[in-house]
């Protein structure tokens, strides 16, 4: 069996700091908005659960597979070393291709702006709105193509401008500290990344537990309780897909595939804990505790949170309903202001109180589906208090963001740095630091991430990974089955739960979504695949060219 060289690492990470490595590289910005989008997609509160409720139980299960492949190949770069393993070193590659091209990069890229985007909302010239640079494109770039079974082109990337947000700057700030502080060591980071993944699991269990009881809504709950299954075939999804799969059945599968994107990409990222495997103590022991501790808590919070938004808001909403209300409500608020210069407090107390009722009943009108810029937590909270909700999810989200870097930024330079020891990425990433940190690695992927950052496709480049990502976990689940015939006889101080059924069985249903997302999602789905594909050609180059040797 092939070892990663990790003398110099320092084994300072307990079962307590791997699992809120776990949980706090999962939990970013998405179970605070993507149910908005789901809502949109299925039409019912009872597949907006079942979405929950199927990727948590989907997490869990790789996770448990996981746990596996952790206990026997305790080294750094985790995934990459199974994949290796498992089928070779070309597909350990493209693993560590994709995800430093665009997976984890872009991750760092995108969460760091939506802390930006969140700062924003406490303080408007901080955010990704105010521009502090533009250049407007002669000629926009756009690159479409004609397919049959859609009326227009579809579009793979479009920009009509260049520009430079004050957001983007906060983002860049953010991304050189934490990256900066974990050169310092992984004492450093485990710590920034303990305080700040118990800060945001409270945060989220606040908002739970205000979900069910100051801002719980009786007619929400009637509402939707009333017909929970009921309006998937009259979404602008389904009607949609039913040109392409005029079958009910399957046209509602690949609307669940495609819905599942949202709920997916707020619960990846529990895999990185393997990457830095070489700095657990007990590895054997404390990697599969991790894995299964971290995906539990995280699966229920975030399925017990989408049952808080349904307890304060109803699903479908009015959204042309919700903007007239919300302009009324902005309108309202500008006349109070107006009032309190004039010196006429009675008048400016009126208009506050009638803004604050237009504003709640924007909320209402707008339900999960069409919540204000897609704040499906803030607009639950907004009914305990309108500044209150804001505030409150603005900060709380920034801790989450913040804590969900650190995490990335801390165990993805560990697989840059297994790749660089096989010969596959640069000489310097393979080194230590006297602290047993790979800083030009942390460097490396700081610097592109920097590019992501502002190139403005950022957001996309996270859309088109959920293929290659689900790819690589179908693979590495696979590789269970692979390994337990190739080594036999290797002890395996974990086993997968349910083997072979349910290894299997997440196989399947993944596998089952891959090819729903290339149907359903054209745009995102075949590029994703093509930067898999892309860096084959590389890897034989860097092949050819080191002779398997670092360089």
């Amino acid at each position: 069996m092939s070892q990663d060289a990790a003398d110099g690492f320092q084994r300072r990470l307990g079962l307590f700091d791997a699992t809120m490595l776990v949980a706090g590289s999962m939990i970013g910005s998405g179970i605070f908005i993507v149910s908005a989008d789901i809502a949109r997609d299925v039409g019912a509160p009872g597949w907006l659960l079942f979405i929950w409720v199927l990727t948590g139980v989907l997490t869990i299960i790789g996770a448990l597979s996981f746990a596996e492949l952790a206990a026997m190949m305790p080294h750094a770069g985790g995934t990459y070393v199974f994949l290796r393993e498992a089928y070779g070193p070309l597909w350990g590659f493209l693993f560590g291709w994709t995800n430093f091209l665009v997976i984890q990069t872009g991750f760092i890229a995108a969460v760091s702006i939506a802390f930006a985007k969140y700062l924003g909302v406490l303080e408007p010239s901080l955010g990704t709105d105010h521009l502090l640079f533009e250049w407007k494109f002669q000629t926009p770039i756009r690159f479409s193509i004609d397919v049959p079974w859609t009326d227009n082109p579809l579009v793979f990337f479009e920009r009509e401008h260049f520009a430079i947000s004050s957001g983007q700057l906060v983002a860049l700030g953010i991304a050189i500290f934490l990256t900066a502080l974990n050169c310092l060591g992984v004492r450093e980071g485990k710590f920034v990344q303990n305080l700040i993944t118990v800060a945001k699991t409270s945060g989220l269990i606040l908002l739970i537990v205000l979900a069910f009881t100051l801002a719980a809504n009786s007619g929400a709950m009637q509402t939707n309780a009333a017909n929970p299954w009921d309006g998937i075939t009259q979404t602008k999804a389904f009607l949609d897909t039913e040109k392409i799969m005029p079958v009910t059945a399957l046209a509602v599968v690949l609307v669940l595939s495609g819905a599942m994107v949202g709920s997916l990409f707020s619960s990846d990222a529990w895999g990185n804990v393997t990457f830095i495997a070489a700095e657990i103590k007990e590895p054997r022991r404390n990697l599969p505790r991790s894995l299964i501790l971290g995906t539990g808590l995280v699966s229920l919070l975030y399925i017990t949170a989408n049952f808080g938004y349904l307890a304060a808001l109803p699903l479908r909403g009015d959204e042309a309903l919700s903007k007239k209300l919300r302009a009324q409500a902005d309108s309202l608020a500008k006349e109070a202001h107006e009032f309190r210069e004039a010196g006429l407090f009675e008048g400016a107390e009126g208009a506050e109180s009638l803004s604050r009722e237009a504003r709640a009943r924007a909320v209402e009108a707008a339900g999960i589906a069409y919540a204000h810029e897609k704040r499906v937590a803030t607009a639950a909270l907004e009914r305990v208090s309108p500044g209150f909700g804001v505030t409150v999810m603005a900060l709380v989200i920034m801790i989450s963001t913040f804590g969900c870097v650190n995490g990335i930024v801390l165990s993805n330079a560990r697989l840059s740095y297994a790749m660089a020891r096989d010969g596959l990425f640069f000489q310097s990433v393979g080194r230590l630091s006297e602290r047993g940190v790979p800083v030009a690695g942390l460097i490396l992927q700081l610097l592109w991430a920097i590019v992501l950052m502002f190139s403005g496709s950022y957001s996309e480049l996270l859309d088109y990974v959920i293929f290659a990502a689900l790819l690589f976990y179908v693979l590495t689940i696979s590789a269970v089955f692979m390994l337990r015939k190739k080594w036999p006889d290797v002890p395996r101080p974990y086993r997968a739960f349910g083997y072979p059924v349910v290894p299997a069985l997440y196989v399947a249903v993944c596998a089952t979504i891959m090819l729903g997302l290339l149907i359903v999602k054209p745009i995102f789905s075949w590029p994703s695949f093509a930067i898999v594909l892309a860096g084959i050609p590389v890897y034989f180059l860097w092949r050819g060219k080191g002779e398997g040797r670092p360089f």
